[in-house]
């Protein structure tokens, strides 16, 4: 990919801008507890962190159906939702990377499939997102990343051509969506990962650390 300088990059949430993991384990550990189940294998859970609520059940409570997932979902969130920036932190170096593109005028946003009851809360406590042109979260369309539509609606947000902005996430459905939608894409191989091998995504780039974003997307 030839170095073209974006008009706007639009982050995924956990796994790219924030180290998220230490709460939502914590959350399933606490659900673990309530239910008497045995501790979870925490590593197990913080690789399919981006994946969702119901991934990290399935992770810290094996062998539980999809009715019982169901069932504990609601009360996992519930712990989950007054403690969620406790350990959680944005990944070394992107305080950097938002302000560099802040001062270089060049507009950033985020893309969640996390629900606004919880990305919004999480976002005001940690008070770093006060500059992004765009915020779309998993409940803001009838659907969500890996389809295309949450990339465009934050673009139709920023007010930015899907040609000129880059999608950038730890996950296959981040990749999937931007490539759909018409932007550039990047592959954070620094977050979680659901156990796959970014460099097999089809991405356009893969970064391995935030500030390495920089060099990458020629943001000097």
């Amino acid at each position: 990919m030839s170095v073209v300088v974006p008009g706007a990059l639009f982050f995924d949430l956990d796994g790219t801008l924030v180290d998220s993991a230490p709460d939502l384990v914590a959350a399933v550990e606490a659900l673990c507890a309530e239910l008497g189940a045995p501790p979870p294998d925490a590593q197990a859970v913080r690789r399919v962190v981006s994946a969702g609520g119901r991934a990290m059940l399935r992770q810290g409570l094996p062998g539980a159906d999809d009715a019982m997932i169901d069932q504990w979902l609601p009360r996992f969130l519930d712990i989950y939702s007054v403690a969620m920036t406790v350990h959680t932190r944005l990944y070394d170096g992107m305080a950097e990377v938002l302000d560099r593109l802040e001062s270089r005028g060049i507009t950033w946003g985020i893309v969640t499939n996390k629900p606004g009851w919880l990305a919004r809360p999480m976002l005001e406590q940690m008070q770093f997102h006060r500059g992004a042109a765009a915020l779309v979260t998993g409940d803001c369309l009838p659907v969500r990343k890996p389809d295309p539509a949450p990339v465009l609606f934050a673009c139709g947000q920023a007010g930015i051509d899907p040609a000129s902005a880059v999608m950038i996430g730890d996950d296959l459905r981040d990749v999937l969506a931007g490539r759909a939608a018409g932007t550039r894409t990047v592959a954070a191989a620094w977050g979680y990962l659901d156990g796959g091998d970014p460099h097999a995504w089809g991405a356009d780039l893969v970064v391995d650390r935030p500030l390495g974003l920089l060099d990458a997307l020629g943001i000097g």
